[in-house]
């Protein structure tokens, strides 16, 4: 008469023959933390504007082709297209085109030249000179992180455009921060 534990074995066996049981390849040993950390988010925050006057920059000094091939890396590096549809409404938007969920859209919206976008013509390339973060708050839950505040930029003339501002991050399967809420507007000025 076999034992209970010796029947369990038995049938744990029977099932890791089959492939049943096969062990998942993200169990053999990989651990991702997926912890957000306020450094990663600051870290983000400070990358995505230095790309924002990198692109403006690059646009002045290498025309608007070369600029569309930065901010094609920028949107790879930074947001969440490849994890699925990113909710991105953008400042200066209209309808129907007020939403961006769509990599091409993210494109159009920042370098312009997409017939598709026709009304776009290219928020990063206004000649941005400097750009800062002005969080009003950072909150962080385990794997997902939400800022809100201002983001100030500065004109090749110096005037500063204050916008607000709010991103939610979460990690891709690698660990990396990617962005996948992404709303802003200009300030209400009252009325």
């Amino acid at each position: 008469m076999k034992t209970p534990k010796l029947r369990t074995a038995l049938s744990i066996a029977a099932l890791a023959a089959t492939g049943l049981l096969a062990t998942p390849a993200h169990a053999k040993g990989i651990v991702v933390n997926q912890a957000v950390t306020e450094a990663e988010v600051l870290a983000a925050q400070k990358g995505w504007c230095q790309a924002l006057v990198d692109i403006s920059s690059t646009h002045a000094k290498s025309g608007q082709p070369a600029a569309k091939a930065l901010a094609g890396k920028v949107i790879d590096a930074a947001y969440g297209y490849q994890m699925g549809a990113v909710l991105f409404k953008p400042t200066l938007t209209v309808v129907p085109q007020t939403f961006r969920t769509t990599r091409a859209g993210a494109l159009a919206y920042f370098v312009g030249g997409d017939p598709a976008f026709a009304k776009d013509t290219g928020f990063a390339l206004n000649g941005w000179t400097k750009c800062e973060i002005g969080n009003a708050a950072v909150f962080i839950a385990g794997d997902s992180a939400t800022t809100m505040g201002h983001v100030m930029i500065t004109g090749k003339d110096g005037k500063i455009t204050t916008v607000d501002k709010t991103w939610k991050f979460v990690k891709d399967d690698a660990g990396k921060l990617r962005i996948v809420v992404h709303h802003s507007s200009l300030p209400f000025a009252g009325g």
